[in-house]
């Protein structure tokens, strides 16, 4: 879902777009996590940032089986404890400046063996180019 704003939003040096990805990510690539969601006990009170590994799709199906599609991407650690969290959500998926995907879901958070799923929006950037582009 893209969402068309009213009026144009005002860019300055905090607010201002984010290209989108051309290409889809690779295993090792690292990417950048943000977002309010939950940090132990209870939600942020500031931005989190996390740096992670993109995994390899099969590393991503042997956590989650058939779930996982082409449209789909895991980053982190497969035995650390850091992920995304609950309400994090619809956040950014930021690789070398460009926006890479969202993110989607996980089972638990930080848990061993599960990391952070997240959508792959190089496959839908033609996509979301089309619509802004007709809208």
């Amino acid at each position: 879902m893209l969402i068309k704003l009213r009026k144009p939003a005002i860019l300055n040096h905090y607010v201002k777009p984010i290209p989108l990805i051309k290409n889809c990510c690779f295993k090792g690539k690292r990417c950048l996590v943000s977002g309010w969601g939950r940090t132990g006990a209870g939600p942020a009170s500031t931005l989190q940032c996390l740096n992670l590994p993109v995994l390899s799709k099969t590393t991503c199906r042997y956590a989650y089986g058939s779930i996982i599609t082409e449209n789909m991407f895991c980053a982190g650690f497969m035995k650390e404890g850091k992920d995304s969290c609950h309400g994090d959500g619809g956040g950014p998926v930021v690789c070398n400046g460009k926006l890479q995907g969202v993110v989607s879901f996980g089972r638990g958070c930080a848990r061993p063996g599960y990391p952070g799923v997240y959508v792959e929006l190089c496959r839908y950037t033609s996509w979301i180019n089309h619509t802004i582009a007709t809208n």
